[in-house]
Order: structure tokens, then sequence, then C-alpha cells
């Protein structure tokens, strides 16, 4: 009779065993899950031809100039403007209401890139991106962004805050290069901050929505 409870408890102890091994797994992030999920927007443009697009972008750009006080717009730019809002309002092309509509577009596209993915606050999580250094000593690591993609930064401009994690690591770990992949495992947590990122010509404040505390930083593989 003891026998036979003892095999029950091991059999009951072996079915855990795989949702045990599952809630310790990490779970692993793509960029695209550190933005939040958004209705899709309509997108007034989408109904425009090329060339349309192409002769508002141009009504746009000297409307800009006009506006930050530009005064050496060559007047051939500015015949052309005029001539141009014209032909797009006989084609049914409200050109004020989709310039004002382009500026709105693009401040919801700045607050939304400050937006976190609140969810994953406390998650440990595994994630790949490609390293840029903030404390080091001679090729190890320390501490240093996670950014989606080679540059950022530093040959292009900074990805929103919400695509930059602040990482520090348990322990240094060597520096493959700007150009090398990584894999970083650890407890990821939310909320912006302002990291100060060397450049060749100085440093420069650069946005951050996520931090993380790593525990395993490796090479990456698919």
């Amino acid at each position: 009779m003891m026998k036979g409870r003892w095999q029950l408890f091991l059999l009951a102890c072996c079915a855990l065993l795989p949702s045990i091994s599952y809630a310790d797994a990490p779970r692993q992030l793509m960029w695209a899950d550190l933005v939040p999920k958004q209705a899709p927007a309509e997108n007034p443009f989408a109904r425009l031809t090329h060339d349309q697009l192409q002769q508002l972008a141009d009504v746009a750009s000297v409307r800009d100039r006009k506006e930050h006080g530009n005064t050496d717009i060559p007047a051939l730019e500015l015949q052309n403007e005029q001539a141009v809002s014209r032909k797009l309002a006989q084609e049914g092309i409200d050109v004020d209401a989709l310039l004002a509509k382009r500026k709105t577009m693009a401040e919801q596209k700045r607050t939304l890139g400050k937006t976190v993915n609140a969810t994953l606050d406390g998650q440990t999580v595994r994630m790949p991106g490609y390293m840029l250094p903030l404390e080091f000593s001679g090729k190890r690591v320390s501490e240093f962004l996670l950014v989606p993609w080679v540059g950022a930064c530093i040959h292009t401009p900074p990805p929103p805050p919400n695509q930059i994690v602040h990482v520090k690591v348990d322990k240094p770990v060597e520096f493959g290069g700007l150009f090398t992949p990584v894999w970083v495992t650890g407890q990821m947590g939310t909320g912006a901050a302002k990291k100060s990122l060397y450049l060749i010509d100085g440093t420069s404040d650069i946005d951050v929505g996520y931090s993380l505390r790593a525990s395993q930083v490796e090479a990456y593989k698919e």
C-alpha cells in the first residue's frame, strides 16, 4: 500500500515539472513587444496618389519654412506652392486639413514613442539587440544601452524611448563591438530615464523607457 502511494506521489511531481519549468523560463521578447498595443488609426493620406503625396510634401516644405520665419525662400518656390495648392484643391484635396492632421499624427507618434508596455514590469525576459556601452573597463562592460539596430544613437537619430533598454549586468561581460548582436536575459523594469552616452564629439543625453537587470548576456544565435 505504501509503495502504491509513493508511486502516485512521484507521478504527481512529474506532472508538475513541465509547468514549473515553463513558469521559470524567461519570456522571449522582440522589440515590437515593447510598444503598447494601439487600435489602428485612420490614415487620411492613404487615398492620395504618389504624385499627390509628393506635391503635398512640396507644399508642406515651403509652409514649414515660412512658419519658422525663413525669408529666403525663392519666389519660384512660393509661386509653385500656391499653384500646387490650387491644383490639389481642384482635385478635392483639403491641403490645410491634411497638413494640420500631419502635425497631429506626428505628435501622437512622439507620445506613443514615450509610452511603455506596463505589463512587462517585473517580468523575467530574454531579448536581442545591440550594445552601446555606458560603463566599461577595457573590453568588459557593466552597464549599457540595448538598442534594436546597428548604429542607433550614434550613426542615426536615437530610437523612441520605448525602443531603448538601460541594462546593468550582475557580472561585467566582454564587449564584442557595436556590430555584434547579443541576447540579454534578466528582469525588466519600466520608467522614464535619461542616460549620458559618450560619442566621438562629446556626450548625448538619451531618453530611455525601460531598464533591465541582466543575469546573462550571450552571443546572438537564431
